[in-house]
């Protein structure tokens, strides 16, 4: 089984290639741990001596999640090195950011060959998974060094639950190599058990991106901040991680808002960096005044837009808000963190499509603490919003209240991996080293 899955990723890879090579020469995408993805470990990734925790984060969202996991991790299990490894390298940037360069590294390929240095060299005694990496070669792998596998926050979205579904014979012998799955809800654990997880080894302890700690003030924020009260603007709306179709529907609500508040300010964040120039072009083609995030200086922003044309910032800045839509909703994209301008009991609307946070959002929309709307609501609500500091303070209110009433599945999930990183590790059966192992791919 193995090897007939390595054979088809590399043919994969390959039929691939014009893209891969596309996107890294047209956007400079996928440049970044170039070498570290197919095995070349890092040399400030350096052996310390005691027994590991290997921490993988895919991107932004999960590394936001299992922030304050790594951090208790490394208070209360002080004789454990704790390292993090991310997929794409805004996640890597950002991981880096909180946890210190000399512990993280890009996740490396599915191949044997990549996965082998990083065991050898990591030698894990705990491997955490944070929501839904099933990688057959690397949980193999890791399993076969006697290390322990826990997936955390595991949460199956209704897209991949039908992927997951079609493959379950393969499925539940990759699984078979994971001794514990934390559920975000009961739904997620059901799900995880039909795919093919051992239902003894599968609990729900909750979502993590509820404990998430604010984010560091960032001194964009203060100097954003002092600028709105200087110049008497807004309100401030912040539309957080957009995605392609989204911008023209809320720059239209804006040109409405504006119309009703002329020292209204909207900041702008597209989720993918590429598309920053695009959306500048789209700002300035409908007469709006804007700035760039990265050339601003100053200026008077009442009445413009400010693109957050910078990675790592949105964040923070959703605490300048006093209405918050989060993209990737309007459109089918799947939506993203609602949770982030909640924690600062900021408003928050988000569109129709919020599939990727189904749970969240219906666990607000059930104490009645977001606004879900469609392309023709949103100029309306976010007006409406806008005009009425009432409105939006108690809607503001019942957003902190939602996230504080589902706090503590960190307390919950650290509770859950003692008894993994207590256990005695077992000899590796399988050679891990370099010239070991190839019939198994």
């Amino acid at each position: 089984m193995y090897w007939l899955y390595s054979t088809l990723l590399a043919l994969a890879m390959l039929v691939s290639l014009p893209y891969w090579l596309f996107q890294m020469t047209r956007h400079g995408k996928y440049r970044a741990g170039f070498k570290e993805r197919f095995g070349r470990v890092p040399e400030r990734l350096q052996a310390s001596g005691k027994p590991t925790i290997w921490v993988h984060a895919v991107s932004v969202g999960e590394v936001l999640a299992v922030s304050r996991l790594v951090q208790d991790l490394r208070s209360r299990f002080t004789d454990h090195q704790v390292v993090i490894s991310t997929t794409t390298s805004t996640g890597q940037k950002l991981a880096r950011e909180r946890f210190g360069i000399e512990n993280v590294f890009y996740f490396p390929l599915d191949f044997a060959f990549a996965l082998r240095r990083y065991i050898q060299r990591v030698r894990p005694k705990l491997v955490i998974v944070a929501e839904t990496e099933f990688w057959p070669n690397f949980l193999r792998l890791v399993h076969a060094s006697g290390a322990r596998i826990a997936v955390v926050n595991a949460r199956i979205s209704d897209r991949s639950f039908r992927g997951y579904s079609s493959a379950r014979p393969l499925l539940s012998k990759v699984l078979s190599r994971i001794d514990l799955f934390l559920a975000q809800t009961e739904l997620d654990r059901k799900r995880l058990i039909q795919i093919g997880a051992d239902p003894e080894r599968v609990h729900v302890a909750g979502n993590l991106k509820f404990d998430i700690s604010p984010p560091q003030m960032l001194p964009i924020v203060a100097s954003l901040r002092s600028a709105f009260q200087q110049e008497d603007a807004g309100p401030v709306i912040v539309c957080g991680s957009t995605v392609d179709g989204e911008e023209p529907l809320l720059l239209r609500a804006f040109e409405i808002v504006r119309g009703k508040n002329p020292r209204s300010v909207m900041i702008l964040a597209p989720r993918q960096p590429q598309r920053f120039q695009a959306v500048a072009a789209l700002v300035a083609s409908l007469g709006i005044p804007s700035w760039k995030r990265s050339l601003w200086s100053g200026e008077n922003l009442a009445g413009c837009v400010l693109l957050l044309d910078t990675i790592g910032e949105l964040a923070s800045v959703y605490s300048l808000a006093d209405v918050a839509f989060v993209g990737g909703s309007l459109v089918e994209h799947g939506g993203h963190n609602i949770l982030e301008p909640a924690q600062y009991g900021v408003p928050v609307l988000v569109g129709p499509h919020y599939e990727n946070f189904r749970e969240i959002v219906n666990q607000f929309r059930a104490v009645d603490a977001v606004r879900v709307v469609g392309p023709a609501e949103l100029p309306l609500t976010l007006t409406d919003l806008a005009s009425d500091y009432e409105q939006r303070a108690a809607l503001g209110k019942r957003a902190l209240d939602a996230v504080r009433s589902q706090m503590g599945a960190t307390e919950r999930t650290l509770a859950a991996l003692e008894p993994l990183l207590a256990m005695r590790i077992d000899k590796p059966t399988v050679n891990l080293s370099a010239s070991g192992d190839h019939r198994t791919g």
